[in-house]
């Protein structure tokens, strides 16, 4: 079966899911299940992708730990979905059809965008070892994968324990202000660089769709670092207020020490110009109190 089928069946098991969803949310009125369905969508990708062609131990491997990565998802936003009885996201929206439906179209685009290099590794056809720099970046896959279930076992787990110190400083929150979206972004860049060898190309920086497969790590930063309604950016700015108001001194000190993205020990000493070069610490996730203001008065 070509690649190109593969693809094509995974949009259309894709839509169905996402398609289903919608009807059965809108006519109950819920987004009970939304973020569930999502994590099933992931899934279904996976095994779908999976069995789309004979396997090797690249494809076992990358399977495992997208599977790996994306249950903990479907488990953490379900668990998340059940302690707030809900989700303000879709107050203003789920009584309104194409509102709502958009919503389910941009989780489904999300599903498979992000989920284009471990499809291009399962159904290639061609089969290759894998070597140092292979084992290499499937250890980074790993690793990252690892990083973001532990953040948000212990930002549960401090959350659990009634948010003691106003800010959560748990074990990698200690190293990153954002650990969890640290392991998201940077587990697709290292899938996408493991579906190199997996190209049927002649040469692998020659096939298009493996370069197109880099719209996974792309489109993940781009949500997680410049939409206003999730991520790092609807982490920041206006709301950080709530720190300045509570622990002002204390959370300064813990800003200005600790990496906004990537774990790292002694990011006081970095010069800001390389901190909004290299470290995605940008200007508009400053606190600003008049901003901060202003929305509050609206």
């Amino acid at each position: 079966m070509s690649q190109q089928l593969v693809y094509a069946i995974s949009v259309a098991i894709t839509a169905l899911i996402q398609g289903g969803g919608f009807l059965v949310a809108y006519a109950l009125q819920t987004e009970t299940f939304y973020d569930i369905l999502g994590g099933v969508n992931f899934l279904a990708l996976a095994f779908w992708s999976a069995s789309s062609s004979t396997l090797d131990l690249r494809k076992i491997c990358t399977t495992v730990l997208f599977v790996c990565s994306r249950g903990w998802l479907l488990l953490f936003l379900a668990w998340r979905a059940h302690e707030r009885k809900g989700d303000a996201r879709f107050d203003d929206i789920k009584g309104k059809f194409i509102s709502f439906m958009k919503a389910w179209i941009v989780q489904g685009m999300w599903v498979m965008l992000i989920s284009m290099p471990v499809i291009f590794i399962n159904s290639s056809n061609k089969s290759s070892p894998l070597d140092f720099i292979d084992i290499v970046f499937m250890l980074c896959f790993a690793l990252c994968v690892g990083t973001e279930i532990l953040a948000d076992i212990q930002k549960a787990l401090w959350v659990k324990k009634g948010r003691p110190g106003g800010f959560c400083q748990e074990g990698l929150w200690g190293f990153s202000r954002h650990p969890n979206y640290f392991g998201e972004i940077f587990q697709w860049w290292f899938a996408w660089a493991l579906a190199y060898h997996s190209s049927e190309a002649a040469r692998g920086y020659l096939d298009p769709l493996w370069w197109a497969c880099a719209i996974s790590p792309i489109f993940t930063m781009l949500i997680l670092l410049h939409l206003k309604p999730t991520g790092i950016y609807n982490a920041e700015g206006k709301n950080l207020k709530r720190y300045y108001d509570q622990c002002p001194d204390e959370y300064g000190k813990y800003r200005e020490s600790t990496s906004i993205l990537i774990p790292m020990i002694g990011y006081q000493y970095v010069p800001l110009f390389l901190k909004r070069i290299i470290f995605f610490e940008y200007e508009k996730y400053e606190y600003n109190p008049k901003v901060a203001g202003e929305v509050k008065k609206e």
